[in-house]
């Protein structure tokens, strides 16, 4: 991988200062990546990644033994050659109690289906092994027209104590007024790369999204809610159950 390619992954899921300047999405990523850092160890083993994309967050975690990512097997999936097993949505094809841990990040929310997802991973997983789910609760529409939910925290875990899991952790990523901060600039990019034959669209938006995404990132720090009711992203960490 070339550096300039590294650059880019890690200033769009990892981002630093640099991230300010060139990712629209600055305050959103960096708050996820630095509550997937404090749940990372806790994933170890034989482990499955459900709609891996590009295994953003592949190297967090250091105690695995293997990596498998799965991602639907669509014409878009297989040219992006980061998957390492493609299914049909439905069924994964896996036996029982295959993986010690499960990751799904940023993929519920486009699952219509979520208690026959959440059983799959149960039935994949052996009893006791951890799943780490991220899921935003406060965010646009995306990806349309696949994008089917939004959870908030007691609803998250309502779904996956139903379906068989214990909750260990739960995190909420970016709270109060730079959740506000990051909205805007999310607006501000889809409406600058709307206008697609102009990248002078766009590079006026990266000029406001920036100062933007450096104020919301100081008063987040500055301004500590009292409450976490309003935020973007939903972290947890569970167990599934070990049957009597």
């Amino acid at each position: 991988m070339s550096v300039t390619r590294r650059l880019h992954d890690g200033e769009s899921f990892a981002p630093g200062v640099i991230g300010i300047f060139v990712n629209p999405f600055f305050l959103a990523r960096r708050g996820l990546h630095e509550q997937l850092v404090t749940l990372a160890p806790r994933i170890r083993g034989r482990t499955l990644d459900v709609g891996c994309g590009q295994k953003p967050y592949r190297e967090l975690f250091a105690a695995v033994t293997s990596y498998v990512g799965l991602e639907l097997d669509t014409p878009e999936n297989r040219a992006a050659k980061a998957a390492d097993v493609y299914y049909d949505g439905s069924t994964f094809p896996f036996g029982d109690d295959e993986f010690d841990s499960v990751v799904a990040s940023q993929v519920l929310e486009h699952v219509f289906e979520p208690d026959a997802f959440l059983s799959e991973i149960c039935r994949v997983l052996k009893p006791g092994g951890s799943l780490l789910v991220t899921v935003p609760f406060v965010w646009d529409e995306h990806e349309q027209p696949n994008d089917y939910a939004r959870y908030s925290s007691f609803g998250l875990h309502h779904v996956l104590e139903r379906n068989g899991f214990r909750v260990m952790e739960s995190h909420k990523s970016v709270l109060g007024v730079a959740t506000i901060f990051q909205l805007i600039n999310a607006l501000v990019y889809k409406q600058a790369s709307s206008h697609s034959r102009s990248t002078g669209w766009l590079a006026a938006g990266m000029l406001l999204m920036a100062p933007l995404s450096a104020l919301g990132w100081l008063l987040g720090w500055l301004c500590r809610p009292e409450s976490s009711d309003l935020y973007l992203d939903n972290v947890v960490l569970a167990c599934k159950e070990v049957s009597p």
